[in-house]
């Protein structure tokens, strides 16, 4: 029985041993946030013209105008400045100021991306897994997580560790997927959470251990994910009470890593 794995993909659902478990979201599916506008310099153009579509994105000192901040995050894209070329990806992706377009995002995504943008790597990578704006391909879709993964994006590194547990463009391998699980979940990210104490609860990739479990499926109920909670306490009947103790005092001590 495979184990239930959560991967972060908006309304993709594989249910599996009772529990639920999806990716996470898109970035381009949940309410967009443009990156912060970093400090201009007389030289940086591109990096003025993209401050300026976030002062338009964000309604900052000016009316919200989508379409105007679409018109300088295009002026700034087009100069190769990685940021607008992202945001512009999100606002196609969106249909925020212009005509929603996902072989737009893509492309603009896609330019981000060769430039190393985590968020943008992330994006695409969920573009190639779900087939939207590009043709459905899964072993492109494992590479650009796996390029956003190794920048320390929890997000993609979660969404590694589920692939890699489902054998998806890739042989199945627990143990990569623990692996990547726990990088992501030892940066706080709730999903990857419940997924490496699901893994822990099932042995796979790890040697079952429910105290581990514990406290991965606690940290991720504190954050107020339900099928951590309920798969804790159905954990916790089987358990002894040092051994919750224990799993409780690790809980308490944990610290989310960088």
């Amino acid at each position: 029985m495979h184990p239930c794995v959560r991967l972060l993909f908006l309304c993709l659902v594989v249910s599996v041993c009772g529990a639920n478990h999806a990716l996470a979201y898109s970035r381009s599916d949940v309410p967009r946030e443009a990156p912060e506008s970093r400090p201009f310099t007389g030289q940086d153009e591109a990096r003025a013209l993209f401050n300026t579509g976030v002062m338009f994105d964000r309604g900052r000192g000016v009316p919200q105008d989508y379409a105007e901040a679409v018109r300088w995050y295009r002026l700034a894209a087009e100069q190769g400045l990685a940021e607008a070329q992202y945001n512009l990806g999100q606002m196609f992706a969106q249909g925020y100021g212009v005509t929603k377009d996902s072989a737009m995002a893509v492309y603009w995504y896609r330019l981000a991306a060769q430039q190393g943008l985590a968020a943008a790597q992330f994006n695409l990578g969920m573009r190639y897994y779900r087939g939207n704006g590009v043709r459905q391909d899964y072993g492109q879709a494992l590479e650009w997580f796996r390029l956003a993964a190794e920048q320390g994006d929890s997000q993609a590194q979660n969404n590694l560790g589920a692939i890699y547990l489902l054998g998806m463009g890739v042989s199945r391998n627990y143990r990569e997927s623990v692996r990547w699980y726990r990088k992501a979940a030892e940066q706080g990210e709730a999903i990857a959470q419940f997924n490496l104490g699901n893994m822990y609860v099932q042995g796979h990739g790890v040697a079952k251990d429910y105290v581990q479990a514990h406290l991965w499926l606690s940290l991720s109920a504190a954050q107020g994910d339900e099928d951590a909670l309920k798969l804790r306490n159905r954990i916790a009947r089987q358990m002894t009470s040092a051994q919750i103790s224990e799993a409780e005092r690790l809980a308490w001590e944990w610290n989310p890593q960088p």
